[in-house]
């Protein structure tokens, strides 16, 4: 079924004119197909930079916001690489008759996990200046 036609009467600048006539006298082409197209391809550009105008700016943001959570990742993790590989490889292991020194290791390994988590829960960052060891935090 041939969709419904509706007719338009317009005026081209000449120079545009001639080039139209140039395209329309190819084989194949007619003039109301190419003018079809062309309004087509305009109205659809301009709902995509309607997009582009509504959303480009957030998505910039989110983009640079992901791009420093990657980034503060990768700090996180070579930290912590580095601290366990200093760890293992400068600390003696405690000989098994040191049950004081045990119980100590154990208090220190329940406040790190007691200090992580009340970082994560108050959004602080372990790294960030005012909560390095003397330095009030």
């Amino acid at each position: 079924m041939k969709e419904e036609s509706v007719r338009y009467q317009l005026f081209l600048p000449k120079g545009l004119a001639y080039r139209f006539e140039e395209l329309a006298a190819k084989p194949g082409v007619s003039k109301s197909r190419i003018l079809a197209d062309a309004v087509a391809a305009w109205i659809d550009g301009q709902a995509q930079s309607d997009l582009e105008q509504r959303f480009g700016r957030r998505l910039d943001r989110l983009t640079l916001a992901l791009g420093r959570v990657e980034r503060d990742g990768q700090v996180t993790q070579e930290t912590l690489g580095l601290f366990v590989r200093y760890q293992l490889m400068v600390q003696a292991p405690l000989p098994e008759a040191d049950a004081a020194a045990r119980a100590v290791g154990k208090d220190r390994f329940a406040t790190f996990v007691r200090r992580v988590g009340e970082a994560l829960a108050g959004g602080r960052r372990a790294l960030s200046p005012d909560h390095l060891p003397g330095t009030g935090a």
